[in-house]
Formats: C-alpha cells, structure tokens, sequence
C-alpha cells in the first residue's frame, strides 16, 4: 500500500515491529502458538513425527484464518495494532509465516493409515487438500516475490490483486481437508474447536470483504474539479450523500469505475474537513493506475471513497513538533495545517523537501497557516537548488530544539532513515518519530 499522504500512500515497509502495537501481535501470535501446541499435544502419542505435522497444520490453519480476518479491514482491531497500515503489516507476515507452515506440515505430513478407518470422504478432503495447498503456495508466493529483487521484475498490481481474491476459496478447501480427513478417534476436541472456528471466521472474513462491505462501506462522490501541477493531479470530490466524516491526516480507498480505474487504491485526504463535505486528494503519477487517471477521470464522474482509515494525528503529538515531508508525503501535512486554528498551542515547523521549486504543492495553504498561527512555521528545500536535506540544516532552521520534539514524517523512507541517522549522531534524535507504512502498486 503506500505511506500515509494524499497522493497515494508512498510506500514502506521497515521492520516488523517497529511503531507496532504489542497487543496486536501478541493478538496474532498466540492463537497460532496455542493452535500448533494442542496438535503436538493432542496427537504426541501417535509419535513425534505425526504430532509435529499436524501441530504445524494447525499453526498453518489459524495464520492463514487471520489473514483474511485481517485482509477485512476491521476498524475495531486499528488501535490494538496502531493502525491500518500496521495491521496490514502483520497481515503480510501472517501469509509469508503461513506459507512456511503448510511447506513443513506437507514435508512432515502426519500418517495414521494404520490407525485410522479410511472413508472416501477422507480421501476426498486429503486430495483436496493437496490441491488447496498447491494453489496457495503460488498465490502466497507471487504476494512475497511480487517485486523480484536483482531484476527489478514486478507483477502487476491488477494481477496481484486478482489472483488475491481466490484466497478465500482456496482456504475454504483448507477448512474442508482438516474437517473431514481421516484423523484417529477419541482425541480431544479442543484442537478441533480452534480450527473450525477460526476456519469459520476467516471464510466470514473473505466473503464480507468481497461481497458485503463494498456495498456497505462505499460512498459516493462526484468529481467536481482537477487540477494538474507537474505529476501531480489535484482531484476535489463532493459528497453525493451523507458526507464522510476524517480527521486531517486519514485516508481513504478510492476507485474510479467510470475511468476505467475500478482497482481501490488509498490516498491521504489532503485537506480538512469542511462543512460541505468536499475533499481533495492529490495524487502522484508513480504506479500504472496513478499515471492513468489524469487522462481517464474528468469532472462530473462518480467515484467512490471507502474510509476513513488510519491514526495519523499530529494532535496525539507533544508540544513541539516537527513535520517533515518528502514529495508527495506533503499530503498529510497540508490536511494538518488546513485545521489548525489561531488557538493551537503547539510549536510547529514543517520541513518540505522537493526537488524543483515548482513541484511544491499547497504552498498557499502552508502560508494560510503561518499567517493564521504565529507558532507554525514552514520551509521548502528544492535540493536541486538548495542542495540535499541534511541533518544539520533541520538543526539551524527549526526555530527550536530537535531532541525536544517529536517528529511526524511522511516520504521516502531512505529520506527518513537518512536523517534520523545522522540526527542521533548529532545527539539531536526527536522524542518521537512517527509514520505509518504503506506499499501498494
């Protein structure tokens, strides 16, 4: 998916763990640490090899269940794992550890022939099975290599997306295979009840996120105006019906069916909310879809916004802030500075890195804000004309002590990881740092 700003969420994925919530991994780990340990337990006096099989089949299970739980995008479950992004984080690692799994279950795969009464019902859940996990190895896979390092090959979003949507099915045939396969008789039930039920609720999970909640969480917008700034396009959408209601620094998925962009992709509304509901996302050409809606979407189009998402509030913050951008990752920020009003308290100075001066967005709205609120203060850095951003730049401009502050960053990751190094060898880390993560195509 892509980082936290209006115009696509620019993407990240740093390491697992990282502004992650204990509770939401602790919420994922242990379902499936409890899954593999009662099938060792349940099954150990059938012997090791058939209790390690059947304790990493059930392991399998539960993660894969999750993913598709996850994949549903429950609202609830945002401040357990500190936010979609997070969530879809683990969601990730839940299908790669998945993966692993059903790899080791089917290289240790339990025998009970010669314990168990064999039904064709069982044989027809043990090939289908086979089945099942051939089919996921390959989905699961083409969604962990789906850029190919070295080669820079990359499989198409449209695909990617597709080929995900069979997950449900597939898993469907996973829940059916440890249902109904031969298994002895007379073991404890309790491993059972764990898988059915989370078999149970991950095919809940897929048929709500394909079938019900696109009706359910759809609102409709018309595009009432465009607007093209270098690669950039500013797209202002109005309400058709109840409004939507975000805090600045949320986003939103949209598609475009009229466009022929019927894919959802995300985007951080870039503006405050307003009494009439209009907001604006502005969106960089990077990816396929991006490049294509300038020429496809036109004024008087209908699309649709399912959201708001995300947990991205500056207001979470300390008393003094700095809020740095890279390119498009301005999207957040222009939203924040919309809404501050002459009251705010807080200390705040944006550092906005672009290449050219011209490809700065909403620069009269930073200025709105600075004239509306002396303790807002901004600066653009064109590195082609001022040079890169440095460290040691931020430390002589922001009119106030770094490591005093946090710090909210939406851009490149190398750019973050860049400053945020040399910062600490400065002995000038902030307090905090906060981003969310995002790589969609």
């Amino acid at each position: 998916m892509r980082l936290a700003s209006a115009g696509r969420l620019i993407p990240w994925f740093p390491a697992l763990g990282r502004g992650l919530n204990l509770v939401g991994i602790l919420l994922v780990a242990l379902p499936c640490i409890l899954a593999g340990g009662l099938g060792f337990t349940t099954y150990a006096a059938y012997g090791s090899e058939a209790a390690i099989g059947i304790g990493l089949g059930a392991a399998a299970v539960v993660a894969m269940g999750q993913t598709l739980i996850l994949a549903a995008r429950p609202r609830l479950l945002e401040p357990l794992f500190g936010g979609l992004d997070r969530i879809y984080r683990i969601h990730k690692w839940l299908g790669i550890s998945a993966l692993v799994l059903m790899i080791l279950h089917q290289q240790v795969e339990p025998d009970f022939e010669r314990t168990v009464r064999e039904t064709g019902l069982g044989e027809l859940a043990e090939e289908a099975g086979e089945v099942a996990f051939n089919a996921l190895l390959a989905l699961i896979a083409i969604s962990w290599f789906r850029r190919l390092p070295l080669i820079g090959l990359e499989i198409p979003y449209q695909l990617w997306r597709f080929s995900h949507r069979f997950m449900g099915v597939l898993f469907a045939i996973v829940v059916f295979h440890q249902f109904f396969v031969d298994m002895p008789a007379g073991a404890d039930t309790s491993l059972s009840l764990l898988l059915n039920g989370f078999g149970l609720a991950g095919i809940i999970a897929w048929v709500h996120t394909e079938f019900v909640a696109p009706q359910l969480r759809r609102r409709a917008f018309t595009v009432s105006a465009i607007s093209r700034h270098g690669d950039t396009t500013s797209v202002t959408l109005s309400p058709k019906g109840r409004a939507m209601r975000w805090r600045p620094g949320q986003f939103a998925f949209m598609r475009a069916p009229q466009a022929g962009l019927s894919e959802p992709h995300p985007f951080t509304i870039a503006s405050a909310p307003r009494p009439d509901g209009a907001l604006t996302l502005s969106i960089k050409a990077a990816g396929g879809w991006t490049r294509r809606l300038p020429d496809h979407l036109r004024e008087g189009m209908s699309v649709h916004l399912e959201g708001p998402y995300g947990r991205f509030d500056f207001r979470k913050g300390g008393a003094r802030q700095v809020w740095l951008a890279g390119g498009i990752g301005i999207t957040p920020f222009l939203a924040w500075a919309e809404s501050l009003v002459a009251a705010e308290r807080r200390d705040i100075h944006l550092v906005y890195s672009v290449r050219n001066p011209e490809d700065a967005i909403g620069v009269e709205i930073l200025q709105a804000a600075a004239a509306r609120n002396p303790r807002f203060s901004y600066q653009v850095v064109a590195t082609a004309r001022d040079g890169r951003l440095t460290a040691e730049h931020m430390i002589e401009t922001v009119p106030f002590t770094i490591a005093e502050a946090d710090l909210w960053f939406c851009g490149p990751t190398g750019l973050k990881d860049g400053l945020l190094k040399r910062l600490k060898a400065l002995g000038q880390s902030p307090r905090r740092v906060r981003f969310e993560h995002f790589d969609f195509a």
